[in-house]
């Protein structure tokens, strides 16, 4: 025995000096890179963006981070808006090259970027793009081009948008577990699948209501870069007349087919070159590098720019979770400093906890009652995205941006079937008549049920108050448009949930204006830990990822994100302001 504990100390020993060297190794690495030689951009240079990574709306890594940079799967919307508007301006960049497949960025996202663009091409300078396939968002993007191209055997997607709902209720029969449910509003329809096993007609109703008016702000954008009108697009759609390049190029969808090569040589014929001669090219993320700090706004005055982005849970949070514990900080900051004379909190969030919401909210309140709040929605603020944010001063929205879906539900597994089937019996006993309130192995019991309920209303009322309050509207017009209805931002602003159709950059000039500020600096709450930083802090989350990362290669990310989405929905604590559904927009 005692030779087995020396040798088994002995390969710990081991596995530890390992670590450490190799932590001692990245940031050696690390301190190399930063004394290197930066990212030149030579003259007569061509952008390429290829965006392959997921797009936040703030990557928000700490420049302080010695591991800032490795095994980092993201970038910020809010740099790669920065290099675009620099790129403008810049003598040495000719034209932008899009050259993307499957963008994993938001639609509401996708529409900011197309923007920056669209700013861009004022400058005179060219933007072509160029793919082997067009997603529907892939086109949306690269439609803003002055030539659009596709490889002569590529394909290309423009059938619509769709939206598709698993329904688990004779799972639940067949299995013996199911989801107790309790919810309010009529809409609110993220609890539907475990009640039904078909869709209600009103969350038929607001599904399509939702797709067809983010469908219809695609095709406006698209049929102003491509002289189409919404009827030629929508009939396009509905025979599937782009579905071959030949077909897209004469429905006025697409410029022509290229090769790599051929598309090379559009690109000297632009830039006066011969055709021995090389295209300097410069990818994104090199000249995001090149150009963070170039034309940043300045002055000792500041508006803070504060992202809420992620699901709402209960805790700390990070680039993927909107916690309590690092919002709070940041506003506690935002509120303290006097540098800072207005605030800009962009959410990008489907909702979660209820509690969270309102505990962000309140620091809003505070921050708000001391200087100017604006909002500026990204790709979601559903539920309590929604609540956390409505009591500003005032809300911007993307025409495709998702919102509203006023309303609260609470799920609690039950294996009581199924425990009955496997010959399994739980006894309960307590020292009072409500000790044993729940158990996981019984039927809910009409007593228990009638508690959540309560809490329920409780939440709603809370919820519809803090609406009434923010939007200046009564509680009966709110709970009109509430009942976990979602809505597009172009919806939202007619129904008052929204003041406004604007990017983020509206958002902050707005907040400017309100605080007088002619020349003003930004600065971007919160700071986040580097992905390496986070997994060396928690052996457990590093297993967690590196088995997220097998079973997506394994079954695709279609199954992927299903599959997450049931495990979410089984895990879910508390009473819960969430999104009701997802959206096929590729």
């Amino acid at each position: 025995m005692k030779f087995l504990r020396n040798l088994l100390a002995a390969i710990l020993g081991c596995l530890i000096a390992i670590g450490l060297l190799f932590i001692m190794f990245f940031i050696f690495l690390t301190l190399i890179g930063n004394a290197g030689d930066g990212v030149v951009v030579k003259e007569n240079s061509v952008l390429k963006i290829s965006i392959t990574e997921p797009v936040y709306d703030y990557y928000g890594t700490d420049g302080s981070d010695p591991f800032a940079g490795f095994f980092e799967e993201g970038q910020g919307l809010d740099q790669i808006l920065h290099a675009v508007k620099v790129a403008k301006t810049d003598n040495r960049i000719q034209g932008i090259s899009i050259k993307n497949n499957f963008l994993m960025a938001g639609l509401a996202q996708t529409q900011e970027l197309r923007k920056a663009l669209e700013d861009f091409k004022e400058s005179g300078k060219k933007i072509y793009a160029l793919s082997d396939y067009y997603s529907q968002k892939d086109y949306y993007l690269a439609s803003v081009a002055d030539k659009v191209f596709i490889n002569p055997q590529g394909l290309m997607d423009f059938k619509g948008l769709s939206s598709e709902v698993l329904y688990y209720k004779d799972l639940q029969e067949k299995t013996g577990i199911k989801m107790e449910v309790i919810r309010h509003g009529k809409y609110k329809s993220a609890v539907e699948p475990f009640l039904s096993d078909t869709m209600s007609d009103e969350n038929r109703t607001q599904i399509k209501a939702l797709l067809d008016a983010i469908w219809t702000a695609m095709l406006t954008d698209i049929g102003e870069s491509r002289e189409l009108s919404l009827e030629q697009l929508n009939t396009l759609a509905d025979t599937l007349g782009a579905r071959t390049p030949e077909m897209a190029i004469n429905s006025g969808l697409l410029d022509g087919t290229r090769y790599q090569d051929e598309y090379q040589m559009e690109w000297k014929e632009v830039l006066g070159l011969g055709e021995e001669q090389d295209i300097n090219v410069i990818s994104l993320s090199d000249y995001m590098t090149a150009t963070k700090n170039k034309n940043l706004p300045s002055g000792k005055e500041k508006i803070a720019i504060v992202y809420a982005q992620g699901e709402i849970l209960y805790g700390e949070g990070n680039r993927d979770v909107i916690g309590q514990g690092t919002l709070m900080r940041a506003l506690k900051k935002v509120r303290e400093n006097d540098n800072i004379k207005a605030v800009v909190l962009r959410v990008d969030s489907p909702g979660g906890s209820s509690l969270v919401s309102d505990i962000i909210w309140r620091e809003v309140e505070l921050v708000k009652a001391e200087k100017p709040v604006f909002v500026s929605f990204g790709n979601i603020a559903a539920s309590g995205g929604y609540y956390l944010a409505v009591g500003a001063d005032r809300i911007f929205a993307e025409p495709t941006t998702i919102t509203g879906s006023i309303g609260v539900f609470g799920t609690i597994p039950n294996i009581h079937g199924l425990s009955n089937d496997i010959g399994i019996n739980a006894e309960q006993v307590g020292t009072n008549a409500n000790s044993v309130d729940y158990s996981f192995f019984e039927p809910m019991t009409d007593r228990f049920r009638k508690q959540l309920e309560e809490s329920i209303e409780m939440t709603y009322d809370t919820f519809v108050q803090r609406v009434a309050d923010g939007r200046n509207m009564s509680k009966e017009a709110v709970d009109e448009v509430a009942q976990g209805r979602v809505w597009s931002g172009v919806d939202a602003v007619e129904l008052g949930l929204v003041d406004e159709l604007g990017t983020l950059g509206d958002a902050i000039a707005a907040a400017a204006e309100t605080a007088g500020l002619e020349s003003y600096g930004i600065r971007k709450y919160p700071k986040f830990k580097s992905d390496f930083e986070r997994l060396m802090e928690d052996l457990s989350a590093a297993k967690l990822k590196i088995g997220e990362s097998m079973i997506r290669e394994e079954i695709g990310e279609e199954a992927f994100q299903t599959l997450k989405q049931l495990k979410r929905m089984t895990e879910q604590k508390g009473i819960q302001a969430r999104m009701p559904f997802n959206l096929n927009i590729q």
